[in-house]
């Protein structure tokens, strides 16, 4: 079965001390070099997610954005 274009898959052992490599190709795929960082999003039904740092600081951005209504920031 061919993967719809766009859309990945790989796998990635926990060691002793939980932590994971993530393959090349992923590396690659989503620019992630080594010292960035990363978040981990997790649901006990879905499983968990790994976000890049730009889209953490999108979220950020999105989150506590100055122009957004009910904004208590002094001047």
């Amino acid at each position: 079965m061919k993967a719809p274009e766009g859309k990945y898959a790989w796998s990635a052992k926990v060691g002793e001390k939980g932590q994971i490599v993530i393959p090349k190709e992923a590396r690659e795929i989503f620019n992630i070099k080594p010292g960035d960082t990363l978040l981990l999003l997790g649901d006990i039904k879905r499983g968990i997610a790994i976000v890049n740092d730009e889209k953490l600081k999108h979220i950020f951005s999105d989150i506590f954005d100055e122009n957004t209504a009910g904004d208590d920031k002094e001047d």
